[in-house]
């Protein structure tokens, strides 16, 4: 089997061997294991089954001499001390909601590096990637505190900027499968969790998000596509409602607050999950030997029936040793031959 038909046949709920996987890292974790395997090259040779190319142009780790950088949507981010995402200032008002005006869905070249992806390497689940798709488009644009304050206080100003920001994601959603039928599925990312649960609460999110995303996710699956979501934290109060709207495959699956192998159990065969591998707890301090435990272990009893994509909980962290991501890729990798192996 390929990489894509092992995605594919994971997401249908079936056993695969070799557990299809994907590995990211953040900017500080790539120059330490470029370094580390002599290789700057060396995230081409990892076997990763399920590339995501941006079409959104809001691209992380790009930032100016200043430190910081504005992305389509005239968002400004401080990149000046996180290199990777930064932090955004505030852009809409309930003042100047109005003369606001969202980038064009049609702008020339905005899905070019997807058919590009789609050619170099058809053998791969190629997932068309949303970064900041609706919540974390809006918080981004009116600040975090500001937008969560009108979800409760302002309700009518909350869902027009939802609102707003939704019609340019159908649209986008819609040219881009129709300029790249080939894809595989659409990746939104939206963070609704802190480390102890959904930041605005379950009340809110299924008033004003779920009737949206699950619009969302409808024009994805319309179009025979599969979706993948990606949100941090502790949001296992939505996964009923997640598998409800369409969701084929949830990241980051955080063993930190997660149980994964009993969330794995419940939700076999009606939603896959990717990630599982803990960035905050493992990763940066386990030794070696307990990482080749614990990946060995997540291959074995996550892989079995399948929805399971193998992955670190986010981009790995700059702090995390080489020698334990070196151990993690080691067991990820023994699965089989099919892509060169980084080696020390």
């Amino acid at each position: 089997m390929t990489p894509r038909q092992r995605v594919a046949a994971a997401l249908e709920h079936r056993t695969v061997r070799p557990v299809p996987y994907d590995v990211h890292f953040t900017a500080g974790a790539r120059r330490k294991m470029a370094e580390f395997y002599g290789d700057a090259d060396f995230t081409g040779k990892l076997g990763n089954c399920c590339p995501s190319v941006a079409v959104l142009r809001v691209e992380f780790g790009v930032r100016g001499p200043d430190g910081f950088y504005t992305d389509e949507f005239g968002t400004r981010w401080n990149r000046s001390i996180d290199e990777d995402i930064g932090i955004p200032a505030p852009l809409v008002t309930p003042e100047n909601l109005r003369a606001w005006r969202l980038p064009d869905p049609a702008v020339a070249g905005r899905f070019d590096a997807l058919l590009r992806a789609r050619r170099a390497r058809p053998d791969l689940f190629l997932l068309m990637n949303m970064d900041f798709s609706l919540f974390e488009r809006a918080w981004a644009l009116v600040g975090m505190e500001d937008f969560l304050v009108a979800m409760i206080a302002d309700r009518p100003f909350a869902e027009a900027v939802l609102d707003r920001i939704l019609e340019f994601n159908l649209e986008v959603i819609r040219l881009g499968i129709a300029a790249c039928p080939e894809v595989d599925g659409v990746r939104f990312g939206d963070d609704f969790g802190t480390q102890n649960g959904l930041m605005m609460g379950p009340a809110p999110w299924r008033a004003l998000l779920k009737p949206r995303l699950a619009r969302q996710y409808a024009a994805v699956k319309s179009r025979g596509k599969k979706v993948f979501i990606h949100s941090c934290g502790k949001v296992d109060d939505i996964f009923e409602d997640l598998a409800e709207i369409g969701v084929d495959c949830f990241n980051p699956f955080q063993p930190e607050v997660t149980d994964v192998f009993a969330v794995k159990r419940r939700f076999r065969g009606r939603m896959g999950f990717f990630g599982g591998i803990s960035t905050q707890q493992l990763l940066p301090y386990g030794s070696p030997a307990q990482v080749r435990e614990e990946v060995s272990r997540l291959l074995a009893e996550l892989g079995e029936g399948g929805g399971y994509i193998a992955a670190p909980a986010h981009s790995i962290p700059g702090d995390a040793p080489a020698e334990n991501i070196h151990a993690m890729l080691e067991v990820l990798r023994a699965q089989g031959p099919e892509a060169p192996r980084p080696e020390k």
